[in-house]
Order: C-alpha cells, then structure tokens, then sequence
C-alpha cells in the first residue's frame, strides 16, 4: 500500500507541475509555479492579487528526517530545522537565477503541521524564518479540506509514519503559509556553505511531491 502511495503522489506532482529546484541531499521542499488562488496581503505592504505568479512550496517528503516511534526528539528537530534553513536559501539562490521565475512575487504553501493555536514550536520558527500564517482557502470548503487532509495523512503514512502520533485525521487543519519575494530574498538570500554531493540546478529540474 506504501508503494502505491508513493508511486500516486509521483504521478500527481508530475501532472501538478512540481519539480525539484535543486539536488541537494538535505532539501527538504520542491515548488510548483502557480497563480496565487486568491489575494493575499503582507504585512510588508506587499498585496499578491488572486492570479499573480508565485512559488508553492511541497515537501519533498523523502528528505523529511525520518522520526523515531516514540515521537520527535531534539536531535531530530535541531537536524530539521537546519535542512530548512538550508532549503530555502537554495531556493532563494534558484529563483534569482531563473528566468521563469523573474516575476514570482511570493513564496507559500499550505500545511497541517502546525498547532491550531500556531504556538508550537513548528509555527514559531517558521515566523522567524519570515512566513506569515493565514486561513486556508479551499474553493470545495470544507468538502475540499477532509479529501485533501486525507492525502496528507496518506503521505504521512508513507513516508514518515511516526509523524502521525498524537495527530487525528479529523482534528488536521490546514494553514497557509506566505512570504513576499522581497522579504525572502531579504531573509534567505546569504551564500550557502559548500557541501560534497549539494550544489543547486541551473535549471527547472525534472518534475517531481505534495505534501
């Protein structure tokens, strides 16, 4: 079951348009250029009107470090956050030296890995990392959100199983997450340091994962 899991969300992100932006080993999202769904405004001023092009992040999830039964520890957590970091200033250097992307005008996705009071400690670093956080905006409502919960769960299932304790298919929420180009660029825009095997494509790489 695991494999076909697996072998959907290939064919989904393929027929989605999600591609990997780079070949590091320790990148944890892939991206999918996309009109934004609906208007979103900043709190750096910046408005995104409903069909502007941005950049939707996906988690690559088998670069995701994989989690112990007994739950995240902070062994686990430290290595994350460190492949996150890591991911965005890649892609920060791929969206200045890419030519389809000259006009990308924020960086966002959508996730369920966060508290519904946004205090855990996920939500925290991704505030200080620069994203802001916004109620998900599923054009089926509510009808939407339980199929589209229910392939994340999936997913999870497949990929990272134990990430699944202490989370309940019904009590999954989905949050936006978004950046404008400015403030990323701004945040994630630094050199990255040399690693054997990780240097970032030159081009849209081969099409690739939801999350």
């Amino acid at each position: 079951m695991r494999a076909f899991i697996k072998f959907l969300d290939y064919l989904i992100r393929r027929a989605s348009g999600v591609i990997e932006y780079c070949d590091d080993p320790h990148c944890i999202f892939r991206v999918q250029l996309a009109p934004a769904p609906h208007p979103v405004r900043l709190s750096d001023g910046t408005t995104i009107p409903a069909g502007a092009p941005v950049l939707l992040l996906h988690l690559w999830n088998e670069h995701i470090p994989p989690i112990d039964p007994a739950g995240p520890d902070l062994a686990w957590a430290l290595q994350t956050e460190r492949r996150l970091r890591r991911s965005l200033r890649r892609l920060a250097e791929w969206l200045t030296s890419n030519p389809a992307c000259q006009d990308v005008q924020a960086i966002g996705g959508v996730t369920v890995l966060l508290s519904p009071d946004g205090q855990d400690g996920s939500a925290q670093l991704l505030r200080r990392l620069g994203f802001e956080f916004f109620p998900c905006h599923n054009p089926l409502g509510k009808f939407g959100e339980f199929w589209e919960n229910l392939y994340t769960w999936w997913l999870m299932w497949a990929f990272n199983p134990a990430s699944l304790r202490g989370r309940r298919l019904l009590h999954l929420q989905r949050t936006e997450i978004w950046m404008s180009r400015q403030t990323f660029l701004a945040r994630h825009g630094r050199p990255i340091p040399s690693e054997s095997g990780a240097r970032p494509s030159e081009t849209v790489a081969h099409p690739a994962g939801r999350d």
